[in-house]
Order: structure tokens, then sequence, then C-alpha cells
């Protein structure tokens, strides 16, 4: 009679469904086999991708969708090192992952062997935490605790190597392991007294505005967030992984304030008296000159994260806690201010300076972005590449719920957003789900078309095609006098016929007269699309606040000077 035992990759495979995975997305190589074969028959499904930085961000756009931990699988050495773009992608924006890659035997280890990398020393500044397992036995423990530190606290991706020697062994017990993680606490409720401290100073502000973020959304703290802005009578700004936590269409909504925000929410944060962040870490994005940000101003932070209190910016009260834990806490002690002439004062800043754009012409992005948010629906889940169809959209696509708004923000990956739109419709199949990626990022991860012909997704994907790499070309015409280097995507294919390659149905956009039109077609079809929307090349994104500058320096229209070169990156 056979040994009956699990071996290791059978054990990992149990824990995933233990912890309720519904897809594993992967791509399969020599040491990875084991955990593949154990995968067979079980209630786990895999989702080939067609490289394994498409199958971490097929996972990171799965749990930004879903709020679940997202799970990729790849194999050894160049199986591994290509996931550290998307690890990056999801520490930054501090997503739960769990990414299992296979290793060589583990007598192999330090001696060179085929597919042999260091993956825990390389992505060591890429995850919240990582294993290297050394013993079958430990597996059970190892891929519990993967997945609670991915999900608890300030959430993130964590990695798991898997010599093919301990996958392949047999495991003598599954019980239930009960894990202790010395230093690792979450923190829940914040402190009672600086909450009392907060409230005095928000109850005594006549200019206040509340900034919400990301952590705010992974919180879950909408409802908190609306109660807390409607009963102070108090204007919100958004960062741009923020948006939606308080619905885009709500009267005391600012959108997304920073380089490319809105004019109105800038405004409102040079002249606000205080400043309140729920989940957000003053980003360099949003913040400017620091030494300028809300200069005057009285700054209150509530955050998961003890190491983001004072890190960037000096504020008057640091709240330690979870975000919809700590505004529980908080609005009990609120009372209603005198705020009215401020609401007033920010309308009439929302009437004097909208967004806008020339619509005479070639074919705008703003104006496919904007008509493709108008058919689509409040409901729809838009995920985006980063660029300047990036900000379009942040600017755009007015968001009603921040699940609806996937993008990579602090990393600011090219090639996330096609990848990201098929783990979400995965995570959300009744969901009407919308890519708009830029002609530069798509090709990076293009190749993902297949993946999602396969798995016959109705993505819609909307390509806001310049022929450039438009950020980069925006800068060089603003701060380097036109010297353009590096940017002109000559040779683009022809992105409809290329779909229809793949088996997607492909439209194109070339006229002002076509967008209604085929956006329609197009968001009608059952399956999945892809638009080219030839777009004019040439068009920049404003507002703009030019990298370290203050926002009191935003530029509403191209310059008439010539600006110094700025001091951060685009």
């Amino acid at each position: 009679m056979g040994d009956t035992r699990l071996n290791g990759a059978e054990a990992l495979v149990e824990i995933m469904i233990e912890e309720g995975v519904e897809y594993v997305f992967g791509l399969p190589g020599g040491s990875a086999i084991p955990i593949y074969d154990a995968l067979v028959g079980r209630n786990v499904k895999l989702v080939l991708t067609r490289h394994e930085q498409g199958a971490v961000h097929m996972a990171d756009g799965y749990a930004r969708a879903t709020g679940r931990v997202g799970v990729a699988l790849v194999t050894s050495g160049p199986g591994a090192t290509n996931t550290v773009t998307g690890l990056f992608t999801a520490l930054m924006d501090s997503v739960p992952l769990v990414v299992v890659c296979g290793q060589m035997p583990s007598w192999t280890l330090g001696l060179d062997a085929f597919q042999e990398a260091d993956v825990s020393g390389i992505t060591y500044p890429c995850v919240k935490h990582s294993y290297l397992v050394k013993d079958v036995e430990d597996i059970p423990r190892v891929m519990r605790e993967a997945f609670y530190l991915a999900r608890s606290g300030r959430p993130g991706p964590v990695l798991i190597d898997m010599p093919k020697d301990i996958s392949g062994a047999r495991l003598s017990d599954m019980g239930k392991v009960d894990f202790h993680l010395p230093g690792y606490s979450v923190p829940l409720e914040g402190d009672s007294s600086s909450i009392a401290e907060a409230a005095r100073l928000i109850k005594a502000a006549r200019r206040p505005v509340l900034l919400v973020g990301h952590g705010a959304a992974i919180a879950g703290a909408s409802i908190e967030v609306r109660e807390l802005v409607e009963r102070m009578r108090m204007p919100a700004v958004s960062t741009l992984l923020g948006k939606g936590l308080l619905p885009e269409s709500h009267e005391l909504s600012l959108g997304m304030l920073g380089m490319h925000g809105t004019a109105y929410a800038n405004k409102a944060m040079v002249a606000c008296d205080l400043v309140m962040s729920v989940g957000s870490r003053w980003d360099d994005r949003i913040v400017g000159s620091y030494s300028d940000f809300c200069k005057g101003a009285v700054k209150i932070h509530i955050d998961i994260d003890p190491a983001e209190i004072d890190k960037v910016v000096k504020v008057d009260v640091g709240i330690v806690g979870d975000a919809k834990a700590v505004l529980a806490q908080l609005l009990p002690l609120l009372e209603p201010g005198d705020t009215e002439d401020w609401v007033k004062q920010v309308a009439r800043w929302r009437r004097d300076y909208p967004l806008s754009y020339r619509k005479e012409g070639k074919v705008r992005a703003q104006h496919v972005i904007e008509e493709l948010r108008a058919l689509a629906g409040g409901e729809a889940v838009f995920t985006t590449d980063v660029g300047q169809h990036q900000m379009w959209a942040a600017q755009f696509v007015g968001s009603e719920e921040s699940r609806n708004w996937i993008s990579s923000g602090g990393a600011g990956t090219m090639g996330f957003g096609l990848p990201a739109a098929i783990g979400a419709q995965l995570g959300r199949p009744g969901a009407r789900v919308v890519a708009i990626v830029g002609d530069g990022g798509f090709q990076m991860t293009l190749s993902e078309l297949a993946t999602m012909r396969n798995l016959k997704l109705p993505v819609k994907i909307v390509v806001i095609n310049n022929h450039y790499l438009g950020m980069v070309r925006q800068w060089q015409s603003m701060f380097y006098d036109e010297r353009y280097s590096g940017v002109d995507l000559e040779g683009n294919p022809d992105f409809a016929r290329l779909a229809e390659a793949y088996g997607v149905k492909g439209y194109r956009i070339t006229r002002p007269a076509d967008v209604r039109r085929v956006l329609k077609a197009a968001l009608e079809h059952d399956g999945p699309v892809l638009v080219d929307a030839e777009v004019e090349k040439h068009d920049n994104v404003f507002p703009m606040i030019p990298a370290g500058a203050s926002l009191k320096d935003m530029l509403l229209e191209p310059p008439k000077r010539k600006l110094e070169k700025p001091t951060g990156g685009t």
C-alpha cells in the first residue's frame, strides 16, 4: 500500500483551498511542476498567463477589485525574477498578494545550478515579508502566516520560495498550526487622547479639508468618511488611489488633488486651515514642495502604519490605527462647526476652474475618456496603465466606489492596465470592466490578450494611441526646450488588427464623429474588445504642478515662459 501522506505541494494547495483561493495566476517551469501537478483536479482554477509579470498584475487586479488575497505561482530563476515589477507595484500600493516561486532543490542552492536565483534576496525590498522553505513540515505554518501577513494591518505582497525537493517531500501532519509572529502587531483603534485632540481641532477649523487615500479604501471606511464630510460640512479631496471612497458626484467631493489634480482641489489645499489625512502617506505627487505644503494649516494624520506618521509631513496629531475604526471613534466626538462660507468658496472655485479641453480638430483623449465613462456607467470597473491617459482618466472618470478604480499609484507601472483588468473581471464576473491604456504601456503586456481571449472574458480595452510616450514627451516639451529623445513610438502596430489576430474584436476611432458610435458598439459587444483611439499627438495634461513645486504654482495651461527643470520624476 502506497504512502497516503500529502506531499509539500499538495499541502500548499490544501492551505490555498482553506484560505478561499479561487484563482492562481502563473506560468509553470521545472521547479514548480510538483505544485502545478497538485492543482490538477482541485477546486482552485489555474490561469495560465503569457508572462510572470502579467500573472502578478492579474493577482493584483483581482485583489484590488475584491478585497481578497491574490495568488500567483511561478517557477525558479527568470520566472521568479520576472515577478519583481509586480511585487514592487503591490508593495507600493499596499495590495495583499501571496506569490509562490518554485526553486531548485535545496541541496543545489549556492552552487549556481540551472535557473537558480537568490529569489528572497532579490525581492527583499519589494515584499512585506518573504520565506525560503527548508523543511516540508513548515509548509502549513508558512502558508497560513503568509496569507495572514498579506491581508492584515497594512496589506502587501508575501513571497514564498519553495525548493523542488521540499514541495515533493511527504508531510507527517497537516494539523492546525498556531503561528507566532514576534514583533508583528496589527493596530485597530487609535489612542483616545489623540482622537479627542483631533476632534477639538476639527471643530475649531473654519476651512477644513479631508484628504482620503488608499488606506481608507482598504479599510472599507466609505460610510464613516461620508458621515464625517456631511456632518462637518468638510470638503474632501482624494489621492489617485483614494478615488471613489467618497463618491465623486458628491457635492463636497473635489476629486483628486496634486500634480494633475483638479484646480479646485489644489486651491482648497492652499487655502485650508486644517487638513486631515486618512490613509494617505503624503505622497510627493500630492504634496509638491514639502516646505510650502498647507503652510500654516493644522495637520492630522490617521494611518495604520506607524512608520508613515511624521515621515514626510510633520503633523500636529498623529493617530495610528485602522481608518474605519479610528473614524468610528472620532465621529461621536464631533459637532458641526462654522464652515458654510468655506463651502461656498470651494463651490465658486469648482464653477470658475472646471476641467476642460479643446474640442475642435482631432480626436482628443479627454473626449474619448469622458464619453467612455458616460456610456459605461457609474458601476463600471476601470483599470488604467500609467502616463497621460492615466491622469486624464483620473480627471474624467468620476468614480463612485473605490474598488471600481484600479491603477498603479506609487510604482507608476506601465503595462499594469490589461492584466489588472483580467484579474478584476475574474474577481467580479458580473461587472463591466474597462481597461484604459496607452500605446506605450499596452505593448509591454499585450501578450495577455491571449489569456483574456482564452478565458472568454468580456473586458473592453481602449488604447489611447498618440504614438508617443506622452508624459515624457510633455516634460521634454515643457522643461527641455522640445528636445525629444526616445519618445516617438514610430512602428506602432495597427492595434485593432493585432487584436483580431488574437481573436479579440477590434475597432478604430480616427475622427471625433466616431467616438460615441464606436465606443457604444464596443461596450455592447458580448466578448472581449479592443478600441484603438487615434488621438491628438501633442496634447498635454493640465492642470499641472511641476514636480517639487508648490501647489500654488499650479499651471492651468501651457506656460508662456521657459520653466526650470523639475526636481522629481514624471
